[in-house]
């Protein structure tokens, strides 16, 4: 046959954006090429995320909508993969036969492979393993070719924390460390196509400790380096974890201008007690101090933060405690659940707090970081911002950028502007995004 028709979903993080992106590139070099709909497809992929709540009901629930395109194209090959993938292994093709392929995040540079042979023998390939290889030896050299002048660069994956709410060390498994030569690469090559900023990527990004020209690098020495490539203008890196915000990378926040004042760095919550069951290894006072820290080596510093709500065992006393810590850090944004409980992890089989009081909790909590998160977002009215101007907007002449604070920037300029950093003298804020006009 021509060529084969691929078509991916993504669902989910960051880093699955990019496993997509690199999914594609590896299929690229075995004859496919990407699609804009299932319908046009040979092989559809989903790329699952299992974060977020009922995950892998929704997964099935898409499948059942593939359902009537397998009948009626019966070559279509189907493919789940991901964190869902890696989750349920067997249990997909037992409830959906019509699944061809069911492959973890680990060995997704398999796929190419595993589609041929079950196109030659009809049988399902499975493959959740954590090889003992790195996945990323394995990927093309180059990825898919990228017009977009931010990008998301993957330097770390798995993580060793086992927090008791989390599923991230069952799906992903244990941290690994890109070596340092092949994300300079990477960089270097994403900035040849245009890219302008690129968001380093890791399950525990801070964690990062690859093999460089003298030893193991940190995250701070990769990032200082980083900065070193021309034309790469500004550098952040999501998730964080308190445990590793190291000297030397606060360090780097105050010295090297291309790391953006914008990091998230999750608490989860602000009670000791509560933290300590969600096995965090670190007290709300030790997060607070680390805030000071980091402030008094980038002042102008936004920070966003994770929250949890209803954790098992959380009382109205511990909730407190929560609210107490917010008030006291002031986030200019965050993202804020309530627990729901993930098959497999030391939290799920615990007393649940009610629904009611998730829910209650959470309303109170969101109420708070919105005040916060609007007030930083009024407090940019009338400052002149450095915008990286990325696509065009809703309306005629508009253009949408980022600022260094990660905030949508809407203001009227030429298209032809794309990919340049320009300044734009903010004129109103909403709660997700900055107006302005180009100063």
């Amino acid at each position: 046959m021509g060529t084969r028709k691929l078509f991916i979903r993504t669902y989910g993080c960051q880093m699955n954006v990019y496993d997509s992106e690199r999914m594609g590139s590896a299929l690229a070099a075995d004859g496919y090429e990407e699609v804009a709909t299932p319908e046009e497809a040979d092989l559809v992929i989903l790329n699952t995320c299992h974060i977020r709540e009922k995950a892998a009901e929704k997964v099935y629930s898409e499948l059942g909508r593939l359902k009537p395109l397998k009948a009626a194209k019966p070559d279509l090959q189907i493919a789940v993969a991901g964190c869902v993938a890696q989750a349920e292994g067997e249990e997909i093709t037992r409830r959906q036969p019509m699944v061809d392929l069911v492959v973890g995040p680990q060995a997704y540079h398999r796929l190419p492979a595993m589609a041929a042979k079950q196109r030659a023998t009809g049988a399902a390939q499975l493959d959740t393993e954590f090889p003992e290889e790195d996945k990323f030896d394995h990927l093309p050299e180059k990825p898919k070719a990228r017009r977009a002048p931010a990008a998301f660069l993957t330097v770390q994956e798995g993580c060793d924390k086992f927090c008791a709410f989390c599923v991230v060390p069952y799906t992903r498994g244990a941290e690994v460390s890109r070596p340092a030569a092949r994300v300079l690469a990477e960089a270097r090559d994403l900035v040849s196509r245009g890219v302008r900023e690129v968001t380093l990527l890791g399950q525990n990004v801070n964690a990062y400790h690859g093999e460089g020209d003298s030893g193991t690098w940190s995250l701070a020495r990769l990032v200082t380096e980083l900065a070193r490539i021309e034309g790469l203008e500004r550098i952040r890196y999501t998730t964080s974890h308190p445990n590793d915000m190291t000297d030397d990378l606060i360090a780097a926040h105050a010295a090297e201008p291309k790391l953006m004042p914008y990091l998230h760095l999750p608490v989860q919550a602000g009670s000791d007690r509560v933290l300590k069951a969600m096995n965090r290894k670190h007290t709300a006072e030790e997060y607070i101090r680390l805030i000071e820290h980091i402030r008094v080596a980038r002042p102008d510093i936004a920070l966003s933060g994770d929250f949890i709500t209803g954790f098992p065992g959380e009382t109205e006393a511990d909730f407190e405690e929560t609210m107490a810590l917010v008030r006291e850090v002031r986030y200019a944004s965050a993202f804020s659940f309530k627990y729901s409980p993930r098959p497999g992890t030391p939290a799920a089989s615990s007393e649940q707090v009610p629904e009611e009081a998730k829910a209650e909790r959470l309303a109170r909590l969101q109420a708070l970081l919105t005040e916060q998160q609007t007030a930083f977002q009024h407090s940019c009215i009338g400052r002149t911002l450095p915008v990286l101007v990325e696509k065009p907007g809703r309306n005629p002449g508009q253009m949408v950028g980022r600022s260094p604070y990660l905030q949508a920037v809407h203001f009227d300029c030429a298209a032809d502007r794309v990919g340049e950093i320009l300044p734009v003298e903010i004129t109103a804020s909403a709660t997700n995004s900055l107006a302005g006009r180009a100063a």
